[in-house]
């Protein structure tokens, strides 16, 4: 088929990378502006744009897509079958969304109708959900709300965390839209329109991995999972700012969980037991931890090095 791809991040790279492998015609890849990235600020490309580059594929790269009426136009002269939407991160207007013979088909990171929006891999983990997956939908002029084509499900194993989940979603995503291509391409064209019923997963927010250690330790954990290793869950000791990368929560039997304490106190702070926090139900074992403009380390050997009261953390 004749395909026009939109994508910006690595996520998208594995579907393009699919459809090209699978020998579909990759008419032009549309991605987001080259922006500037890194301790340097120095301007860096788009995954996307890299691997199209790679093999030879014309890309445009438009501020905004919707303002762009000379490239709207040079997409209507390619006349694609399809245009292929993963992670573009620009809303089409309904002058794009007309242009394939076939429509526009997006990659979208959860079963929708649950997780319309900008963050739903960080969600399911933050909420806790034990299944997710890829949907391959149609697009239409609102957010996630085209009618559903293909749903392909993953389970999420206690050890992920968002970094480890987006890869796999990934390799899921290019799986999904070369099975849903061929379907199109075989005249299967499947429609099932979203329930009414839907939840938001909305924009990750640096302050929203800031803890509060009056919630369970379940949670807690989810949202450290959730945002590891962006944007990160953290707390202060005094005004000093703490991400915690990876805890572990301790049976509710334990001598630990039975403490009584505020939340927030520090149950232990020794090299032996560990950096064990109170927790609104129970208690959390911090594993992994990184001051400022310090690398990741092990509680434990943080601890060999440096004391901690007892109230360090605050909610």
């Amino acid at each position: 088929m004749n395909i026009i791809f939109m994508g910006t991040p690595d996520f998208a790279v594995e579907s393009l990378k699919r459809i090209d492998e699978a020998g579909h015609h990759i008419l032009a890849v549309v991605s987001q502006p080259d922006r500037k990235s890194g301790r340097g600020m120095n301007v860096v490309p788009t995954p996307v744009k890299i691997y199209a580059e790679s093999r030879g594929i014309k890309v445009y790269q438009p501020e905004r897509i919707r303002k762009d009426l000379a490239l709207i136009e040079n997409l209507k002269q390619m006349e694609p079958d399809l245009i292929v939407v993963v992670a573009f991160g620009q809303i089409l207007p309904k002058s794009v969304l007309e242009i394939p013979k076939y429509g526009c088909i997006n990659v979208h990171g959860s079963l929708l109708p649950k997780y319309r929006g900008a963050a739903p891999i960080q969600w399911s983990i933050i909420n806790g959900d034990a299944v997710t997956g890829i949907t391959t939908m149609y697009m239409d002029e609102g957010m996630d709300t085209g009618d559903m084509i293909e749903k392909f499900e993953l389970s999420i194993e206690d050890s992920d965390t968002y970094g480890t989940l987006y890869e796999k979603m990934k390799v899921l995503g290019g799986k999904a839209i070369i099975s849903t291509i061929e379907k199109i391409a075989e005249g299967k064209l499947i429609r099932n329109r979203q329930p009414e019923d839907f939840s938001i997963a909305p924009m990750i927010e640096k302050e929203m991995g800031f803890i509060d250690w009056r919630k369970t330790s379940v949670e807690i954990r989810n949202q450290i999972r959730g945002f590891n290793p962006a944007p990160g869950a953290y707390t202060f000791i005094g005004d000093e700012k703490i991400k915690v990368w990876m805890a572990d929560i301790l049976p509710v039997e334990s001598d630990f969980s039975k403490v009584t304490m505020e939340p927030g106190k520090l149950i232990t702070k020794s090299a032996k037991e560990g950096l064990i926090v109170k927790t609104g139900d129970g208690a959390l074992k911090l594993t992994e931890i990184q001051f400022p403009n310090k690398s990741k380390m092990s509680a434990e050997d943080f601890l060999r090095g440096h004391q901690i009261e007892a109230d360090a953390f605050r909610f």
